[in-house]
């Protein structure tokens, strides 16, 4: 799934919302999986502009495909994590009352297959803690980013979200 816009990014959020106790029921449940998405010179490039991290590994196809391993650009491993947050609006469900949904943190990221130019990823989540508090939700995922094809993932990590919840109406 592209999401390419504030509107369609809402309207997937939304299309995944479910009550607190369907949330509560993934947790040590089943992988919950995205679809595919491409990662693409152009959405590289555009990486490298926003973070100024030019590195001719990420954007200079010829030079990364005469002088290094890879047979040609790759990704940026910035690229890749951040990739998480699109992946899980295709795979992972949301509370009902969820007003939005903060980064809370990383533990144990592992970068541990390139990405390169061209290829195909997807997330795979597995909730491994949630902790309820009156307006809050703070879940934590094991979440790793596969390449089609490959063995190995790009990335592996325990992703920490935060969900800040509407007031409880008494």
């Amino acid at each position: 799934m592209e999401l390419d816009s504030v509107a369609a990014t809402e309207a997937a959020l939304k299309a995944r919302l479910v009550s607190m106790e369907a949330y509560r029921a993934h947790l040590d449940g089943a992988p919950l999986t995205s679809d595919w998405m491409t990662v693409d010179q152009t959405m590289i490039d555009g990486f490298a502009a926003a973070t100024r991290d030019y590195q001719f590994i990420h954007v200079d196809p010829e030079r990364a495909k005469a002088e290094t391993p890879f047979g040609g650009t790759i990704a940026h491993g910035f690229l890749t994590i951040s990739l998480l947050s699109p992946l899980a609006y295709d795979a992972l469900p949301g509370v009902k009352t969820t007003r939005m949904g903060i980064n809370y943190g990383f533990d144990r990221v592992r970068f541990l297959n390139p990405v390169k130019a061209g290829a195909r990823v997807r997330g795979v989540f597995r909730m491994v803690a949630l902790a309820e508090r009156a307006v809050s939700l703070q879940t934590t995922w094991d979440a790793s980013i596969e390449i089609e094809g490959a063995t190995k993932p790009a990335l592996t990590a325990q992703w920490i979200t935060l969900a800040v919840l509407e007031p409880p109406t008494d």
